[in-house]
C-alpha cells in the first residue's frame, strides 16, 4: 500500500466526500489505510479552510450543507446542470412527484418554469423551501425527526404519511452506484426512508454524475431492476453506461 503525503490524503478525502456528498469518518480511514484519529484531524483542517462542513461521525460537501445560490460555485456544476436538463424532460403538468435533495436535485428546481403546475413532496427541508420559491407548485413536507447525516426528514411519521402515497414519480440523487450492488448509502435510517419513497413511486428515478457510478457504499437501497431511469451526464451511448443500459433501465 503507497503511504500519501498529508497534502495529497487530503486532495483525495475533499474529491471522495464531493462526489458522494456524505461519508464517515470509518469510510474514509479504510480508503486512505490510516486510523479513524488521522482521518479526524485532516477533517479538522478541511473544515478550517472551509472545504468541507463536519458532521457527526463524517463529513459533508459544503454545496449540501444549505441552499445554494444560483450563482454558487460547487463540485461539477455543469454536469449537474446537464443533468438537471434531462431531468426536466419526466416532470409532466399535474404530476404527484416525490423529490429528494442535494446539489443536483437543486439545480433541477432552479430551471422548473414558474408557470409550471404540480405536486412536490419532499422529506429534505431545504427543498422544501426552495420549491416554494415556484409560484405554481404545491410544496408538502413530510413531518418528523431530521437526521444530520442526510439533511432528510426519517422517522415513523414519515413512513405512515408515505404509505398514503402513491406518486407518478421519484426523483432522486444517490451517493452510490453500482450495476451488480444497486444503489448503496452509508446511514441506516436514509436508507429506510429512500426505500419507503421508492416504494411509493409509481416510476422511479436517479440523477448521478458520472464519477458516482460503479461506486457501492455499505448499505442497499435497491436493486438496479427497481429503478426506472439512470440520468448522467454523459451521452446514453457511452461505452461506461453498456452494463447499465444492459440491465434493462432507461439511461437519460
Amino acid at each position: 500500500m503507497v503511504v500519501l503525503h498529508k497534502k495529497e490524503r487530503k486532495s483525495l478525502e475533499l474529491k471522495h466526500i464531493n462526489i458522494h456528498s456524505r461519508v464517515t469518518l470509518n469510510e474514509l480511514a479504510q480508503l486512505m489505510n490510516v486510523s479513524e484519529d488521522t482521518i479526524r484531524r485532516d477533517i479538522l483542517e478541511l473544515a478550517a479552510e472551509n472545504k468541507i462542513t463536519r458532521i457527526k461521525g463524517g463529513a459533508m460537501a459544503l454545496g449540501n450543507q444549505y441552499i445554494p445560490k444560483k450563482d454558487s460555485v460547487g463540485f461539477e456544476v455543469e454536469k449537474k446542470q446537464i443533468i438537471a436538463k434531462k431531468a426536466l424532460g419526466l416532470l409532466k403538468e399535474g404530476m404527484l412527484v416525490l423529490i429528494g435533495g442535494g446539489t443536483t436535485i437543486h439545480e433541477l428546481i432552479n430551471i422548473i418554469p414558474d408557470n409550471f403546475k404540480a405536486t412536490f413532496v419532499t422529506a429534505n427541508p431545504f427543498t422544501s423551501i426552495q420549491l416554494l420559491e415556484k409560484p405554481n407548485l404545491e410544496t408538502i413536507i413530510l413531518g418528523g425527526r431530521i437526521s444530520n447525516y442526510s439533511q432528510t426528514v426519517i422517522g415513523g411519521d414519515a413512513f405512515l404519511k408515505l404509505a398514503e402515497i402513491k406518486a407518478d414519480l421519484s426523483i432522486m440523487g444517490t451517493n452510490a452506484i453500482d450495476v451488480e450492488a444497486g444503489v448503496t448509502d452509508l446511514e441506516w435510517d436514509s436508507v429506510e426512508i429512500k426505500k419507503a419513497i421508492f416504494r411509493s413511486s409509481k416510476k422511479v428515478a436517479i440523477l448521478a454524475i458520472s464519477e458516482k457510478l460503479n461506486t457501492k457504499m455499505n448499505l442497499r437501497v435497491c436493486g438496479i431492476n427497481e429503478i426506472d431511469y439512470l440520468i448522467t451526464e454523459l451521452d446514453p451511448k457511452e461505452a461506461e453506461l453498456k452494463a447499465y443500459q444492459e440491465s434493462g433501465i432507461q439511461i437519460l
